[in-house]
């Protein structure tokens, strides 16, 4: 995908979503409990210039559903229409599985940027507590754009090649945009694998620093560069906190 699509992936789930917090959501240990019934809470978000898109649809097979993905040289995403705060809720968790990977896929490089699966956690930019550098940038992107875009993201990928899994490294497209594998390769490729991430402790480890406290969530399946196909599905996705509140670095 050129620059001016996934580059700005973050900034496009950003003015989609608006950064509202759910009324209530503060007095709850569990945020988001998403079990695929339906789409009501979910969004698309298509990129400038690309013109074939990801297809997103409930598949139900007796009692159970999941969001289904299928990309054909193409690329979109769904976003969850809310934001949560962080430090209340920094656990995630999720059940996904993957049909095939890319054969051209590949972590560093442009060219390889796909995936078949991929959970973005979108962090909300706060002026705030910017830098003046980052004030000018955020300001002009504002201006263009109306609203200000992500600070940061993270994106948990399921990766194409099995010496993948376990690396950490930024995105082709930006050094604010970090990967995380936490699967690679087909060693469990059509099974169903459940993964628990904690952002918090996550964003720490990768960024050296505290996250914002506001952000959302979005998944995506794309094959844009790659030019090839995959399907795949997630069954469920949760947000909550096992603990009232998770300590930042000191």
């Amino acid at each position: 995908m050129p620059y001016f699509t996934k580059s700005i992936l973050p900034l496009i789930i950003c003015l989609l979503c608006c950064f509202s917090i759910g009324h209530g959501a503060e007095k709850n240990a569990i945020f988001l409990q998403e079990s695929f019934a339906n789409l009501k809470n979910w969004r698309p978000v298509f990129f400038p210039k690309i013109k074939q898109h990801t297809t997103y649809r409930i598949e139900t097979k007796g009692n159970v559903s999941s969001l289904r993905m299928e990309s054909r040289a193409s690329a979109s995403a769904m976003v969850y229409k809310k934001t949560f705060s962080l430090y209340n809720y920094p656990e995630i968790r999720w059940q996904w599985r993957v049909m095939n990977v890319y054969s051209r896929g590949d972590m560093r490089t442009k060219a390889g940027d796909d995936y078949p699966l991929r959970v973005y956690i979108l962090f909300q930019y706060d002026p705030e507590e910017a830098g003046f550098i980052d004030r000018i940038k955020y300001g002009l992107a504002k201006m263009v754009y109306g609203e200000y875009p992500p600070h940061s993201a993270i994106s948990y990928v399921w990766a194409n090649r099995t010496e993948e899994r376990g690396l950490i490294m930024p995105s082709p497209y930006s050094s604010r945009a970090m990967m995380i594998a936490l699967q690679g390769g087909d060693a469990h490729l059509g099974s169903w694998q459940e993964e628990q991430v904690n952002v918090v402790a996550d964003y720490q480890k990768v960024f050296g620093t505290n996250p914002p406290p506001v952000c959302t969530i979005g998944v995506m399946n794309d094959s844009d560069n790659t030019g090839e196909s995959s399907v795949s599905y997630i069954h469920f996705i949760e947000v909550f906190s096992t603990v009232k509140r998770f300590s930042k670095i000191k």
